[in-house]
């Protein structure tokens, strides 16, 4: 499926709320705290400029998040900034005085964080990135996650000391368990979805995200044209839209939210015009973006900056993670998990398809930009798809520069 954006929203000016969540300061202020973070490095740009002549573009470039804070994920950005953010302000309401990110390690702040639980429901990465936070400030966590995430997703969370309650059902089933026990125990949630009267946290999640856009800003040369981006329920996508048509203004990209067609709730809202929630149906491979209800905030967002939405199918997300592994000519081999590789997957779809490339513009002056959301997260999963470890692969690359 693919549909350009015709809801009456689209091209308005952000939310206020929005424009002020994702803008040049907020963003700066997400640097600042990423400073004060011991194993923070800017992850790669990767330029695939064989893949690029292969399908007609001028370039594309991947945003490798697969190295983000040793989490092998672009989740690792939002979680544990928001627990980081809510501990100091829970510190400064305290102490009765600003409290900066500075101060994050003293005693004071750390004997207000020990009394604090955060909460969330998670499909892996989201839930790593809260037990991170809250390990690395002294809190404690609660992670909720059904009965689609693997043993090996769960234990990676348990390493940080939190909390894991396994839940019945899907996703949003875990969302609607966390969000429960979480009020009943008075616990923080620190969901990366939205839903009404709960929108601020979710916020400073995609606010987390936006270090992303700002360290490719920085990078290339020259901006790129055409964004295209994977969602679950909405927030990567939101963050990167929302904060490049702030950034670039007139000159902003073109954007193209990508989507599982076995959970396109995004997609499906595009088409009805409004939040929709999808039934559940068959599993898809891509687990990171099983969701079938849209973040509120994300899609308000979204509704005025994303251009087209499409979706991919699971032998989609199957082939570029092996094309990824084994790149074309000289390009670098990128290790992308299963939903790491999806606006790849998206990008190749629609190049591939005439009424899709003229309504995008794709072309020979196309600068393409992708996001891989996700490496090698369930390292035994990404072996048995791809036929190969990511050790092994990355190996690869340090062979080339060798």
């Amino acid at each position: 499926m693919f549909l350009t954006n015709t809801n009456p929203a689209y091209k308005a000016p952000l939310d206020p709320r929005d424009a002020e969540t994702l803008g040049v300061e907020a963003a700066a202020m997400v640097s600042r705290f990423l400073s004060h973070r011991e194993n923070n490095a800017e992850t790669p740009l990767v330029s695939l400029s064989g893949l690029a002549r292969e399908l007609g573009v001028s370039s594309i470039h991947m945003k490798d998040e697969g190295f983000r804070l040793g989490l092998g994920s672009f989740k690792a950005l939002g979680g544990s900034y928001a627990v980081i953010r809510l501990v100091l302000e829970e510190a400064s309401r305290h102490l009765s005085r600003p409290v900066d990110i500075s101060e994050l390690k003293t005693s004071e702040v750390a004997a207000i964080a020990k009394t604090m639980t955060f909460a969330c429901a998670t499909d892996g990465n989201h839930g790593r990135s809260v037990a991170q936070g809250a390990q690395l400030v002294g809190a404690r966590a609660a992670i909720f996650v059904h009965a689609g995430v693997s043993d090996e997703r769960v234990a990676a969370i348990g390493r940080y000391g939190a909390e894991m309650i396994r839940v019945a059902g899907t996703y949003d089933d875990s969302v609607k368990e966390a969000a429960r026990v979480a009020t009943e125990n008075g616990w923080t949630i620190v969901s990366d979805t939205s839903w009404p009267g709960y929108e601020r946290i979710p916020g400073l999640v995609m606010q987390g995200y936006t270090a992303i856009i700002g360290e490719v800003l920085r990078a290339m040369h020259e901006p790129p044209t055409h964004v295209f981006v994977q969602s679950g329920v909405g927030g990567i996508a939101a963050a990167a839209a929302g904060h490049l048509a702030i950034a670039l203004g007139d000159r902003r990209p073109i954007f193209t939210v990508v989507d599982p067609s076995r959970a396109a709730c995004i997609v499906e809202t595009a088409k009805a015009g409004h939040p929709v929630v999808i039934p559940h149906g068959e599993p898809t491979i891509m687990a990171m973006l099983e969701c079938y209800e849209p973040s509120l905030v994300a899609w308000r967002i979204l509704s005025r900056v994303a251009d087209a939405f499409m979706t991919v199918e699971d032998e989609d997300a199957i082939g570029v993670m092996k094309m990824l592994a084994n790149p074309i000519g000289a390009d670098p081999a990128v290790v992308a998990g299963e939903s790491g590789g999806v606006g790849l997957a998206g990008l190749i779809k629609a190049a591939g398809d005439p009424g899709s490339k003229a309504a995008l513009q794709l072309g020979p002056q196309s600068r393409v930009l992708l996001i891989n959301t996700e490496g090698a997260t369930d390292p035994k999963r990404y072996e048995e798809i791809v036929g190969e470890t990511s050790v092994s692969i990355l190996s690869k690359n340090a062979e080339a520069m060798a």
